[in-house]
């Protein structure tokens, strides 16, 4: 029998960015990868919300990627600073086919973090990191269950209450649509912007989805429900590894009688399907929310997630939890803003909340 020569670990380095066709080689190629490990979305990160990205490498000597840890170097006035894996996303963290590759990269972070002035590190998933970490667990659930085959098939693995609400839906004169286009983009961000503003929560620059959707090409795209012509619920998504993200989604006022939410999210299913997705990761929600109710009423069963964090001694790490009762003032204040004053506002704010 003939025993293939493994390379040993050479070391670390920053990547360049001749590096990200290696890169994104590597974390296609990889079960556990995430559409935020790969570089496309730093770079529109960093385009569309100033925040400088870093990508950690542990190399074999032939070369060859063992590991990856891509970074989001956070900064902002009023929010401190963090380096974060990553940063805008829900997932990230150190991404590697060795535990040898994991333990190094993660103290490769934690030495940049100090560098670069940066008092906390913060990994959203991967590889636990083995030393000084604090762990975070039970606090978000994320949810993702498998597609069905057919529209009615999904129907029947919706739990009956909801299915009832899909259908209600499915009768109204509501039309979808899924583009990838500056009108397209408009339309999202009239309703992103009006959903979150209800939610109390600042809005992310317009850039940042212009810079998604140019940097995932067709890996990401925006499907949008309208009523008499007005988009009322739409949602931008990404696709990766055969798995839909409905990462930035939402409705207006007009979407909760008109069921526009029950239809748009059913529609994805379907489109992500005839795209070939078989998973559906519908995100992270905290525990006990709304949000985590309305997820395990579509027939999600929440899994708790966990996350690492390191902390410089005599240091705080950054706390941008909307569920902090810090902000609960700021929330219910923000929510009685003008619309336009608050996508006036917002995307300053918002830029440091990644």
């Amino acid at each position: 029998m003939t025993v293939p020569i493994v390379s040993p670990l050479l070391g670390l380095r920053a990547a360049v960015f001749e590096d990200r066709p290696a890169i994104d080689a590597f974390v296609r190629a990889h079960p556990e990868s995430t559409p935020f490990h790969l570089s496309a979305w730093g770079k529109a990160v960093a385009d569309g919300c100033g925040q400088r990205g870093h990508i950690l490498l542990a190399e074999r000597a032939d070369g060859a990627i063992e590991g990856m840890l891509p970074l989001t170097e956070m900064r902002h006035v009023l929010f401190g600073k963090a380096l974060v894996s990553n940063g805008f996303a829900v997932g990230g963290g150190v991404l590697v086919n060795s535990d040898a590759a994991a333990g190094m990269l993660a103290e490769a972070g934690w030495a940049l973090a100090q560098k670069l002035g940066c008092p906390s590190l913060e990994l959203r998933g991967g590889v636990r990191p083995a030393g000084d970490w604090i762990l975070e667990e039970g606090a978000y659930l994320g949810f993702v269950r498998p597609l069905a085959a057919s529209d009615e098939e999904e129907l029947t693995a919706i739990p009956r209450k909801q299915r009832a609400e899909v259908r209600k839906a499915l009768a109204l004169d509501l039309k979808v649509t899924v583009g990838r286009s500056a009108a397209d983009l408009k339309a999202h961000y009239a309703v992103y912007s009006e959903s979150v503003r209800n939610l109390g929560t600042p809005v992310f620059p317009a850039t940042l989805f212009r810079s998604v959707l140019r940097e995932f090409g067709n890996d990401a795209d925006i499907l949008t429900v309208r009523h008499a012509g007005t988009p009322i619920a739409s949602v931008l998504s990404l696709y990766h590894g055969g798995m839909v993200y409905p990462y930035w989604g939402g409705g207006t006022h007009a979407a909760r009688a008109l069921r526009g939410n029950d239809r748009m999210y059913f529609a994805l299913m379907a489109h992500a399907r005839a795209r070939g997705c078989t998973r559906f990761d519908f995100g992270r929600s905290k525990v006990g929310t709304g949000p985590a109710a309305f997820k395990k009423n579509w027939g999600f069963e929440g899994v708790p997630l966990s996350y690492a964090k390191r902390v410089a001694d005599g240091q705080e790490a950054r706390e941008i939890n909307p569920l902090s009762p810090k902000y609960q003032a700021k929330i219910a204040l923000w929510k009685k803003l003008p619309l336009p004053v608050a996508n006036l506002i917002g995307p300053l704010l918002a830029r440091g909340l990644g």
